[in-house]
């Protein structure tokens, strides 16, 4: 699927908070000595269903920093966010990295690991079950997780995309459901 729900934001009236994922030291040897380096990788989130991620160079750690931030603002994204969760499981790969996200009921919390939970609370997800699997490599890891979110839509997007009425959408959903729940019980 061809990231459909893919709505890109403006920076000009949120309040993001930055979360800092990763910092690595990169190291280039020259005729001359090494050249150290850093890169940094942030996430940005408004904590109400707006994220972003960007990936920052330079010769100090703050200055790497803030330019992670600011290519974070220039790739913004809107994921629905309802009660606290999201609203279906969803899975996605990006590079060596498999990200699985499931809703999970009030209370639960984030249960995700590092390079997920930064990307999960700067989306403002109460409660979500994460897994990753494959490549632990933080890049991947959020780049996955970003693309999984941004795969999700919730039920006034399928009506529309199906162009049906709500009604329609939440009595096949609910129609659906019940049968899950039979089918496990048998």
């Amino acid at each position: 699927m061809a990231n459909t729900n893919m709505k890109k934001v403006r920076t000009s009236d949120l309040e993001l908070k930055d979360r800092l994922v990763s910092i690595q030291r990169v190291t280039k040897v020259t005729k001359g000595g090494r050249t150290f380096s850093f890169s940094a990788i942030v996430v940005v989130g408004n904590e109400n269903g707006v994220v972003g991620y960007g990936l920052g160079k330079a010769s100090e750690v703050t200055s790497a920093i803030a330019k992670g931030v600011e290519d974070a603002k220039k790739n913004l994204v809107k994921i629905p966010v309802i009660n606290g969760t999201i609203p279906h499981k969803q899975e996605m790969r990006f590079g060596g990295s498999l990200v699985m996200v499931r809703p999970a009921a009030p209370g639960t919390g984030i249960i995700a690991g590092g390079a997920m939970r930064a990307v999960l609370e700067s989306v403002g997800v109460k409660n979500v079950l994460a897994k990753s699997k494959g490549s632990s490599n933080p890049h991947n890891l959020v780049k996955a997780t970003i693309a999984a979110l941004c795969e999700l839509r919730d039920a006034h997007s399928v009506a529309q995309l199906r162009g049906i009425s709500m009604n329609q959408v939440s009595v096949s959903y609910t129609h659906l459901r019940a049968h899950e729940t039979a089918a496990n019980l048998v």
